[in-house]
């Protein structure tokens, strides 16, 4: 579950809807004098009452945090920010101080992404990361706006995600419509006065509140996945106002819309195929097969398995029933990243996947029990309502289920195991309207953007265009990696040390950089 609490692998419902940006002509950006909107000084002078992290004596997160010297606060901002007088929210931060005072640089925002994912907790991890350059930051990790220890959103599912197939036939693809009709319900009657206000535009507007606070002029930002296009929005919001900027797992912003997986299904379907080659070498391990071919076929067969009737895994109380609306997730959260811990830890789940199919007894690692949990249950609800609100709060998804359907069965051959996945219908498609227009790029901006030539969550596609559409920024390619989300949790010392050089001179290479899968 780490991976899914802390790096945004794009694993939102169906990436739902936001902003899709248009290009414009790129202007310079401006020094523009970060004055606060009329009626909001009082949130960008507030005075934050650093604490404890510790929320408790539970509370294992908060007190690892204290223990590494971080600090924590929270931040009021107006849930709606064209009401500054009225209803307030807290958006929940942290911050480990710079020690090398004399050669301090300011004050860096962290985004995990997701949307979703907090970042209150990343702090040392990224201090680590950034070697030599960490003592000279004041690393500053946020949980936007209703995500983990912010004010809190919670619609009361029974999942934790809508990331679900359509399955094999039209029956399952209409019971997916009606789960996806009854999330979207369950959110307008607990939530409806709040909906409204849930989008990357005013998370984004919660980040310059968060700069006002801290008293910086400007602010650096490393943002992965969905954190990219949420950096970008910065960008275009609030022209100026960003030091040294990292995108990395970037979006196409024009793409950024209620199907964006949809640009992922052909990558997704290639890390499969190089997942099955791996497995087959490790055949006598899993028992999926000698051949890609094969293994592939094994999960043909244990999909097709579970459309006949549900697969039943793990032992009491930990027992999971899954068909084939929910086998293809399995596979789509364990392609996230090429190492051999990643491909082992899917191997093991689709050999428990495998004996389920053949009517065995299986027993389930804590991570497998983990994942499964937050597609079959509601502990995770808070986590899926936060992360579909935002994504159905930034741009609507088409309304009709039959444009879904059309989509799926036109992509099944070409796509088999992740079409009537990456084209399935979500909440979105019964979601109220956004109720703000779409975001525009009209301003440059510096940034180091990092992308992985197999990424299977944010294509490198869009990593490529976010370039384009930033004239000055500079693009970090790692070729041939089935990678999402790489500085420091890849261990790419080609990356690493080039995003590490930029924190700590403020210099973009002179030119984009190619790295290797395997680097020293």
């Amino acid at each position: 579950m780490r991976h899914i609490r802390n790096v945004g692998l794009v694993l939102a419902a169906c990436l739902g809807a936001a902003p899709a940006v248009t290009a414009a002509t790129a202007a310079p950006a401006t020094a523009a004098a970060p004055k606060p909107a009329s009626g909001l000084d009082r949130y960008y002078d507030q005075r934050l009452g650093w604490g404890s992290c510790a929320k408790g004596p539970d509370d294992t997160m908060g007190r690892d945090l204290d223990k590494a010297g971080v600090r924590c606060a929270d931040v009021t901002v107006p849930l709606d920010y064209s009401k500054p007088r009225g209803r307030t929210i807290t958006v929940a931060i942290s911050r480990l101080k710079a020690t090398d005072t004399r050669h301090r640089i300011g004050s860096m925002l962290l985004n995990n992404g997701g949307p979703g994912n907090g970042a209150v907790q990343s702090p040392p991890e990224f201090h680590a990361w950034m070697k030599k350059t960490g003592p000279r930051y004041d690393i500053v990790g946020f949980d936007p706006r209703f995500v983990g220890r912010s004010t809190p959103l919670d619609c009361g599912w029974n999942v934790g995600t809508t990331l679900f197939s359509a399955g094999l036939g039209r029956a399952s693809f209409d019971r997916q419509v009606e789960l996806h009709k009854d999330l979207a319900a369950k959110c307008r009657a607990t939530n409806a006065d709040v909906l409204p206000h849930v989008s990357t535009r005013n998370t984004a507007r919660d980040m310059d509140v968060i700069r006002g606070a801290l008293g910086e002029r400007k602010i650096s930002y490393f943002g992965y996945s969905y954190g990219t296009y949420l950096g970008t929005v910065y960008t275009q919001m609030f022209p100026g106002r960003t030091d040294r900027m990292i995108l990395d797992g970037a979006i196409d912003p024009r793409k950024f819309g209620p199907r964006l997986l949809r640009e992922a299904v052909g990558e997704n379907e290639r890390a499969l195929a190089a997942w099955a080659t791996w497995a087959a070498a490790r055949n006598d391990t899993y028992g999926l097969g000698r051949t890609r071919a094969q293994v592939l076929a094994t999960i043909d067969r244990i999909i097709k398995t579970s459309s006949r009737g549900p697969l039943t895994v793990g032992t009491a109380p930990d027992t999971f029933r899954l068909d084939d609306t929910q086998v293809p997730f399995v596979l789509l959260a364990g392609l996230d990243s090429d190492t051999d811990t990643s491909r082992a830890s899917l191997g093991e789940q689709l050999s428990v996947l495998n004996k389920a199919a053949a009517g065995q007894p299986t027993t389930l690692s804590p991570q497998f029990t983990g994942l499964l949990r937050l597609a079959t249950t509601g502990d995770h609800s808070n986590m899926g309502s936060a992360q579909t609100a935002v994504i159905c709060g930034d741009k609507a998804a088409p309304r009709d289920p039959e444009v879904y359907w059309r989509d799926i069965q036109r992509s099944r051959a070409a796509y088999p195991r992740f079409a009537a996945v990456n084209n399935n219908i979500g909440p979105c498609a019964f979601w109220d309207r956004p109720q703000e227009r779409p975001t525009q790029v009209e301003h440059d901006a510096k940034a180091l953007i990092v992308s992985a030539t197999g990424d299977p969550r944010t294509p490198h596609k869009g990593a490529v265009a976010l370039h384009g559409l930033l004239p000055s920024s500079k693009l970090i390619t790692v070729k041939g990696a089935n990678r999402h989300a790489v500085y420091g949790l890849y261990e790419n010392a080609c990356v690493d040390n080039q995003v590490n050089r930029y924190l700590a001179t403020g210099k973009l290479p002179a030119a984009d950089r190619t790295c290797s899968r395997k680097s020293d």
